[in-house]
C-alpha cells in the first residue's frame, strides 16, 4: 500500500514518526517536517497499533536531507533498485543533522526512562567531518552470495546483493581488502566473511596486522591483532582477537578511553591508591589506563565474561608490567558476590555493558558497595536511561552526560554518563 504522509518527529532505530488515517507509522529514511510518498510494509491490513513504512518519493524535503551517501544502503528503491542492504540508515541525513538526531534521541530516552531532564551535548571524532562520515569502520562482515562473492542481504528478502566496495570501511581496511582480493574471491556460497584491520598508529609495530576470517576460521593475516590507543599522550598497546569485540570506529578507543579517564580522575583527585572496578572490561581498553594513569597505584578489579577477551586482557597487562589488577572471568553479578575485602569498597565503578545494559541487579550491587561515583559507557540509549533511573532511585545523581557519534551514517550512538552518590 502506498500513501502520502507528513513526518512529525524523530523516533528510535533510525526511523521517524507520522500518521496515516490516525495510525502511527514508523518511516525509514525520513526526516521531520517532510512530506513523503511511502510504501507501507506488508501485511498492512493487520490490526497492530502501528505500521512501518519506507520512503518511495520525497515531495517536500527537509533542509537536512542530502543525497544518499551509500545508495545500496538506502531505501529499497535506491541504488538502481537494489538498495536496502542496511548498515547506514542515516545516509540521507547531513552530518550536523545526524548529530542533532542522536542528541535528541538520547535526551528523550533519559527523560522518559531515567526521569532526568538534561541536555545531551554530542561530538564527533575530529576527522569524521573531513571524511564526510565515511571510512571509519575497522571491522566489516559480509556473506558469500550464490556465486560465492561478497554480498549483503537485502532487507525483507532472501536476496543477496553483491558488494564491490564498503564506503564505511577505513582506508587501511580497504587497502587490505584490495591486496587480498576480497571483492573478487569466490567463497563457498553462504560463507560468513569478516575482515578486521586495526588503524595504523605511530609507535605500533605489527607485521600483517589484519585478520581475514571465513566462518570464524582464519584465512589470512593473524588471529591476534595489535591495537594502539593514546591516553594522556601515552601509548597503550593491546592484543585483541580478530573475531572478538573491539570498538569498531578507528578513533573510538582513544576518544572513549580519554573521556573515561578524565571523568575518573575528576572523582579520585589526589588519592594515590583508589579502588576502581572495571566491569564488562573486554580486552582491557579502560583497564590499562585506569591502572596506570589514574592514581598510579590504583587497586583495580576487572570483570569480563568472554574467556578470549580475558586472556588477552591478562596478556596486555603483563606486556606493560602491570601486576596490581585483579582480572576475573565470569558473570559480572555473580563475581561481585565474592570479592576480597580490599576490593569490596570501590571509589569509582566504570562499566561498559553490552546493548542490554547492566540491569537492576548489577546497579543494586554497585550501590550496595557504596561506590562514590559511576562512569557508565553505553551503546544503547534506552538501556542507559533505564539504568540511570535505577541508580537515581538508589541515591545517585546524574552529574555528566555526553554523546559521541562514533557510528556516523547509522542511528547508533555511544554515550558516557557519570553519576555520583
Amino acid at each position: 500500500m502506498q500513501a502520502e504522509i507528513r513526518i512529525e518527529r524523530f523516533a528510535d532505530q533510525g526511523r521517524c514518526v507520522g500518521h496515516i488515517d490516525g495510525r502511527v507509522v514508523f518511516v525509514r529514511f525520513a526526516l521531520p517536517g517532510e512530506l513523503l510518498r511511502v510504501t507501507v510494509d506488508e501485511p498492512h491490513d493487520r490490526e497492530d497499533r502501528f505500521w512501518t513504512a519506507e520512503v518511495d518519493e520525497v515531495i517536500e524535503a527537509s533542509p537536512e536531507r542530502v543525497p544518499y551517501a551509500w545508495p545500496l544502503a538506502g531505501p529499497l528503491s535506491s541504488g538502481g533498485g537494489v538498495g536496502g542492504v542496511g548498515g547506514a540508515d542515516l545516509c540521507h541525513v547531513s552530518l550536523d543533522g545526524q548529530l542533532a538526531w542522536k542528541s535528541q534521541i538520547v535526551k528523550e530516552q533519559i527523560s522518559r526512562l531515567g526521569r532526568q531532564d538534561v541536555d545531551v551535548p554530542i561530538s564527533r571524532p575530529d576527522d569524521d567531518g573531513s571524511r564526510g562520515g565515511l571510512h571509519w569502520r575497522t571491522r566489516i562482515e559480509m556473506i558469500a552470495d550464490e556465486q560465492g562473492l561478497p554480498s549483503m542481504r537485502r532487507r525483507g528478502t532472501h536476496q543477496r546483493v553483491r558488494v564491490h566496495d564498503m564506503p564505511l570501511a577505513s582506508k587501511a581496511l580497504l587497502d587490505i581488502a584490495q591486496e587480498q582480493g576480497v571483492w573478487n574471491t569466490s567463497f563457498v556460497p553462504g560463507t560468513h566473511i569478516r575482515l578486521s584491520v586495526p588503524e595504523p598508529r605511530a609507535g605500533v609495530e605489527a607485521e600483517d596486522n589484519f585478520g581475514l576470517l571465513t566462518n570464524d576460521e582464519l584465512q589470512a593475516g593473524k588471529q591476534q591483532l595489535v591495537e594502539g590507543v593514546r591516553v594522556d599522550g601515552r601509548l597503550f598497546t593491546y592484543q585483541v582477537d580478530a573475531s572478538g569485540f573491539w570498538q569498531v570506529h578507528l578513533d573510538a578507543p582513544q576518544t572513549l578511553a580519554q573521556e573515561v579517564i578524565d571523568l575518573v580522575r575528576s572523582q579520585v583527585g589526589d588519592d594515590s591508591h583508589p579502588c576502581i572496578w572495571d566491569l564488562y572490561s573486554g580486552s582491557g581498553l579502560f583497564t590499562l589506563p585506569l591502572a596506570t594513569v589514574v592514581g598510579g597505584g590504583a587497586k583495580v578489579l576487572s570483570v569480563e565474561g568472554a574467556k578470549v577477551a580475558v586472556r588477552n586482557a591478562r596478556r596486555n597487562l603483563r606486556e606493560m608490567n602491570i601486576n596490581h589488577v585483579d582480572v576475573r572471568c565470569g558473570d559480572v553479578s555473580a563475581t561481585l558476590n565474592h570479592l576480597p575485602s580490599n576490593l569490596s569498597a570501590p571509589d569509582v565503578v566504570v562499566l561498559d555493558p553490552p546493548r542490554a545494559g547492566a540491569r537492576s541487579r548489577v546497579c543494586h550491587q554497585i550501590a550496595d558497595a557504596a561506590a562514590k561515583a559511576v562512569v557508565y559507557v553505553a551503546c544503547d540509549p534506552t538501556s542507559l536511561a533505564r539504568d540511570i533511573g535505577t541508580f537515581c532511585k538508589l541515591g545517585y545523581t546524574l552529574r555528566h552526560i555526553r554523546a559521541f557519534d562514533i557510528y556516523p551514517m547509522t542511528h547508533h550512538v555511544e554515550t558516557v554518563a557519570m553519576l555520583t552518590r
